[in-house]
């Protein structure tokens, strides 16, 4: 397997695991960055004006990368990553999924949560805006080791 393993990481979180993922499957890691960072103004899930609240509240929502340079092309299977927010993925993902050509790639999507789970949702949601295959995911805990990302990985 072929693998590329990108990312989303508001706190820390998400980058850590992914960056074991990678370790794991000895595969490049990719951070999906938005054009404008978000502030911690904007991540509070409390005050329903705030960016991530509002963009979560529209699911046709694609904020703009920073860039689109992740090398997809090289790889087999697409591993992408993100912390779980209002019980889906956020927007930034769907930009990502919208932005490449994954034809005849495996995408697998990864969580972190705080207790949600990765739901069903998101695979069908990535599913449709790939426009190709999005096989089951999961969530993980934020101390996943290595190994236990290992055996789930190389199912696919």
């Amino acid at each position: 397997m072929k693998a590329l393993v990108t990312y989303f990481s508001a706190g820390g979180v998400t980058a850590r695991l992914a960056k074991r993922l990678g370790e794991a499957l000895n595969a490049p890691c990719y951070e999906i960055r938005p054009a404008v960072p978000y502030t911690r103004e904007d991540l509070d899930w409390t005050n329903k004006h705030a960016r991530s609240t509002v963009e979560m509240q529209d699911k046709a929502c694609r904020p703009a990368l920073r860039d689109t340079d992740a090398p997809v092309s090289d790889a087999d299977v697409v591993f992408v990553g993100y912390p779980v927010w209002w019980y889906r993925e956020p927007s930034i993902i769907d930009s990502f999924l919208a932005a490449y050509d994954f034809s005849g790639k495996k995408i697998v999507l990864f969580a972190t949560s705080g207790g949600s789970d990765i739901g069903t949702e998101a695979p069908a949601r990535a599913a449709k805006i790939s426009n190709t295959a999005v096989l089951p995911g999961k969530r993980f805990s934020a101390n996943a080791s290595v190994e236990e990302l290992k055996a789930w990985a190389e199912q696919f």
